[in-house]
């Protein structure tokens, strides 16, 4: 895999100012699920990226999130390294800020890239901060606009978008086998998700169990709801679940992809989201 196509050290030089220090974000696409799943594994990457780049590390402290995801930080002497992982997503952003010019940027970037096994890195921002040359005065009440924010939740995006509605896909790996074979805990499950979601049910929960062909084999259910469908096939040979809500009344995904992930005992889950117009 070829190395960050720009040489981010040839990156943005003020003639007019110094800075204290620079400060890049970084978006890894693509990673390896299994990776960002591992508490260990992340803060090893970043560990391992900042001794490599030349960074004298202080300190980590990394948390692993229920049912999933990863937060962490490496405390440098040139400042920091963060990252937040989304394992649903196989997504990692991180954030370096460095003082001096010590850091090899370029080595850290792709050492972490090797190490979520990442297929796509977007460096989304790369400035100075701290630029104190100029007098103190021409910066107050300053606000600095150079990009568009997009929505980070998805119900302001439900209503910016104004969507006939929404359609959620959860897939949840390795859950409990019993739970899944047994009829009566899907119908359990659907009567708590529609509580949840707080969406009316009509009519019974529908679950057939499929058993010819051993790769399909297990319950399909259906249920309907005031606004659409939940439906879902739990299939043995792999305890895997695909889940599916679609409505037209707005509700938070994430609870959904959680309290199913919990119910079902799983041991980590990925989301798609679409807004159907």
């Amino acid at each position: 895999m070829p190395d960050i196509d720009r040489k981010i050290t040839d990156g943005l030089k003020n003639k007019t100012g110094f800075a204290l220090g620079r400060q890049l974000t970084i978006e890894y696409y693509e990673c390896a699920s299994n990776v960002l799943l591992d508490k260990n594994r992340v803060e090893k990457a970043l560990l391992q990226a900042a001794k490599n780049s030349g960074a004298t590390i202080i300190s980590s402290s990394f948390h692993g999130f229920k049912p999933q995801g990863v937060s962490g930080v490496v405390v440098i002497a040139e400042s920091h390294f963060t990252v937040h992982a989304w394992p649903e997503h196989d997504y990692a952003a991180v954030d370096i800020f460095t003082c001096g010019d010590s850091i090899d940027l370029e080595v850290a970037i792709n050492s972490m890239r090797d190490s979520f096994e990442s297929k796509n890195v977007v460096i989304s921002s790369d400035q100075n901060r701290g630029i104190i040359s100029k007098p103190v005065d021409q910066n107050i009440g300053k606000v600095l606009k150079n990009s568009k924010i997009a929505p980070i939740s998805w119900k302001e995006e439900y209503k910016s978008k104004n969507p006939w509605g929404v359609l959620t896909s959860v897939d949840i790996y390795k859950s409990d086998p019993d739970i899944i074979r047994n009829a009566k805990s899907i119908e359990q499950f659907v009567y708590q998700l529609c509580d949840l979601i707080d969406m009316k049910r009509y009519g019974e929960c529908q679950i057939v169990h499929f058993g010819k062909d051993k790769k399909v084999e297990g319950f399909s259910m259906t249920q309907l709801i005031e606004t659409s469908l939940i439906s879902g096939h739990f299939a043995n040979a792999s305890n895997t679940i695909y889940l599916d809500v679609f409505s037209c009344k707005f509700y938070e995904p994430r609870e959904i992809a959680e309290f199913a992930t919990s119910f079902f005992k799983g041991r980590n889950y990925k989301m798609q989201i679409a807004l159907r117009q």
